[in-house]
Parts: structure tokens; sequence; C-alpha cells
């Protein structure tokens, strides 16, 4: 029995599933509901910053801006009337953390300086090697994943398939329907790990 325990322990870790120590939130939106876990452990400040913007009730409200299909879906900058949000001071690039920008991940939007991050996050709707970390410089920075979608799966998919054109003072790639990000909340909260065990 315990051989097994640990074995079931093992597989959670080697695919990704959420453990204890990993806050869960809900995204609701217009097209649909989305549930993320975040990696503390992984990016610790970047998820505080994100927690952050989620307790400020930061996000309620805005819209997904940017959409690419087979790209991303992008937001959490822009209110329904392209108003930009107010943000806080950057935070550090933790994009060396170990996690990849594949299929299903949230990682956070930024200018081309490497530390620009704010409150913008985009969800990968494709293993996007190339905004991975690659060396501590300002091309090989690459940008920071600090979470993975766990459900509503579909829901992402169907925002990156929604027709696009311009909108506010975007060019391209605003939907042409708009999708509102509604609330974001956390729906769990960390539990304390024991002794000798360790999250991620």
């Amino acid at each position: 029995m315990r051989s097994l325990t640990y074995i079931i322990f093992g597989l959670l870790l080697w695919s990704g599933q959420a453990l204890a120590a990993d806050p869960l939130i809900e995204m609701k939106t217009s097209a649909g509901d989305i549930r993320i876990e975040l990696y503390p452990a992984k990016a610790p400040k970047t998820v505080a910053n994100f927690l952050q913007y989620v307790r400020d009730g930061a996000y309620a409200g805005t819209q997904f801006h940017r959409v690419i299909r087979g790209f991303m879906i992008q937001g959490g900058g822009f209110d329904r009337n392209f108003h930009q949000t107010k943000t806080r001071a950057p935070i550090e690039n933790e994009g060396g953390n170990g996690l990849r920008n594949d299929t299903g991940t949230i990682a956070m939007a930024r200018t081309s300086d490497p530390h620009s991050a704010t409150a913008q996050f985009f969800i990968n709707v494709a293993d996007n090697d190339a905004l991975n970390f690659r060396e501590p410089s300002r091309a090989g920075f690459g940008y920071a994943v600090f979470g993975r979608v766990v459900s509503g799966m579909d829901v992402v998919m169907r925002i990156a398939s929604a027709p696009t054109g311009a909108g506010g003072p975007f060019s391209s790639d605003v939907p042409l329907q708009p999708v509102i990000i509604e609330s974001i909340s956390v729906i769990s909260k960390p539990i304390a790990s024991k002794p000798g065990v360790t999250n991620r």
C-alpha cells in the first residue's frame, strides 16, 4: 500500500496536477469559467503580484483585448471601453523558473523590457517554445509562467477561435464580440506543507 501511495504521488508530480500548496483561482468570463492552479513555489513574486490584483478586484470588468488563434489570449489590462487599468510597479521576471509556455499555461505579458510585467497576463493555446527562458539577458528572459489551466480549457480555445479585428487603440487581434472577465477569485488557498514534503 505504501509503495502504491508513492507511485500515485509521483504521478501527480509528473503530470503537473495541483498539489495542496497550489492556490486555485476561478476566472468567470462572458464566454464561460476557467480554473487555474498557480505555482507560488516556482514563481513566488509573480503569483503574489497576480493575487494582489485579484484581491484588489482589478480584473473585474476587463477584457481579453488581444487574441491570436494558435498562439495565445491576453487580458487584464483594459476595461470594456479600452481604458487602461491602473497598475502597481513592475515585477522581476521569473521566466527562469523551469516552467514552459506550453498549451494551457498562464504567463505574464510585458513590453520588450524583461522586467516590465504588471497586471496583464496571457494563456497559451499552443506550445510556444519561443517564449521560454533561454538566458538572463534582454533577449533571452522569455515570459514567466506561473500557473496552468485545470478546467475550462474549452472556454480558452473558444476565445482563441473568436473572430477578431480592430478595436479601441488596436488595429487588429481584438475579439469582435468582447470577451469580458467578470471576476477572478481564489477558491482554494495553500495548505502548509508537512515536514519533509516538497511541493514543486
